[in-house]
């Protein structure tokens, strides 16, 4: 039902989709930026919806209780649970958690906005970079360009050299109309 209404609401608007996903990546970080509206949620899911790819988020375990799994869980939402996995192993941090998401998943599209916040930022968080290169998986740039009115995935990478990828990731994002200058 969401996937007909996105469709009818990219065509009535005249919004485009960037389909640059390769179908054999069913596991990857999607990295979402700039967020810096509410607005870039609904066009980003909808994009994903078009696409009939079920994308997922983090959130603290604690949000999804009831009543809030009743609206996270079909979100997409993903509970984070930080406890250590015996008593005698430390508490593992927020990125080994979310590492550890891939290996209990065979699909997994994993969302993540670096900027941490909806309010511009010159510094990005780069957990995702670090959660991509241990789980194995590629990172995909997702955007959401409202001169262009385009939305979608622009182009996948594999992690190998942090410098160098975070200048490939900062050079697509800065393309065209996408010109966000910021700093790792």
């Amino acid at each position: 039902m969401f996937r007909r209404f996105a469709l009818w609401m990219f065509k009535r608007t005249g919004w485009e989709l960037d389909r640059n996903l390769p179908d054999e990546i069913k596991r990857c970080v999607v990295v979402a930026a700039p967020h810096t509206s509410n607005w870039d949620y609904w066009y980003t899911m909808a994009s994903f919806a078009i696409l009939r790819l079920k994308i997922r988020f983090t959130i603290k375990k604690e949000w999804m209780r009831f009543p809030f799994n009743l609206i996270n869980r079909p979100m997409g939402g993903i509970a984070v649970d930080r406890r250590p996995r015996s008593p005698d192993k430390p508490r593992p941090s927020l990125v080994e958690a979310m590492t550890h998401l891939f290996e209990d998943q065979k699909e997994l599209i994993l969302l993540f906005t670096p900027e941490g916040s909806r309010s511009r930022r010159e510094k990005w968080k780069t957990g995702f970079y670090t959660v991509a290169k241990n789980a194995g998986v590629p990172i995909c740039l997702g955007y959401v360009d409202y001169k262009l009115k385009k939305a979608g995935i622009g182009k996948t990478l594999y992690p190998s050299d942090f410098e160098k990828d975070m200048r490939e990731i900062m050079a697509f994002l800065s393309e065209s109309n996408r010109s966000f200058s910021r700093k790792i």
